[in-house]
């Protein structure tokens, strides 16, 4: 019996073979990615050489809408560095996430010279260790749930501007309020992260009266939010 001449044989050239493999890999490891949970995530990336440098373009890349949470979570650990300076660092960065959500980005856009640099294993080894024993509890009662709180478009703003509040009051130097802003952020990211609409809505009030209690009754946050929407239009 002859073979047809456009019937497909198994003579696939190995370099053939060995692009498939290497995209199904990929498309693989991205799916599992996006699919993996916040403690599997941060165990990920907790393995591996401690002195390694991960880039922030590493750490976001396969997660697709969840990126945004992952950029806040990493965004909001200088703020649980207990010196002013930690606030000063994480404080821009929760409102230029903020802003992007702000104006409806997908996904996070980050400058070369921010995408490049990022933690070491190391600290994100500490602070996995600090945090699994929090999520471990959290784990049977954060779920994708009222996804629409994440994904619609007025829902998305108002997160956006409660997040370039927040960053704008975490940059400030209050004295004792790092950790509490710091923990207000890893509500938004969790959220984020776990597409759970239910804990964003949590996240929402408790940000709103931290905005209050620090913000507005101070006098400052207004005169701040003023000025960044003085530079922007």
């Amino acid at each position: 019996m002859t073979m047809n001449a456009d019937q497909p044989g198994d003579d696939q050239a190995p370099e053939d073979r060995a692009r498939e493999v290497q995209a199904a890999g990929e498309q693989s490891r991205k799916r599992r990615s996006s699919e993996a949970g916040t403690r599997a995530l941060l165990d990920s990336f907790a393995a591996g050489d401690p002195d390694d440098l991960l880039p922030l373009r590493d750490l976001l890349a396969g997660l697709g809408r969840r990126a945004f949470g992952m950029l806040l979570f990493i965004s909001s650990l200088p703020a649980f560095i207990p010196i002013p300076i930690g606030g000063a660092i994480a404080g821009p960065l929760v409102v230029l996430i903020g802003l992007q959500l702000l104006i409806g980005l997908r996904r996070p856009w980050l400058p070369k010279f921010i995408a490049d640099r990022g933690p070491h294993r190391n600290a994100l080894a500490r602070f996995d260790k600090i945090i699994a024993p929090w999520l471990g509890r959290l784990e049977h009662l954060i779920k994708p749930r009222l996804t629409w709180v994440l994904d619609h478009r007025i829902a998305t703003m108002f997160t956006g501007l409660l997040l370039v509040l927040l960053g704008i009051l975490t940059s400030l130097p209050i004295p004792f309020t790092n950790f509490v802003f710091g923990a207000l952020l890893l509500l938004f990211a969790l959220a984020l992260l776990e597409r759970d609409g239910a804990l964003m809505l949590v996240s929402w009030g408790a940000g709103a009266v931290a905005i209050a209690v620090f913000g507005v009754l101070s006098g400052t946050l207004a005169a701040q939010a003023t000025q960044l929407v003085d530079r922007l239009f």
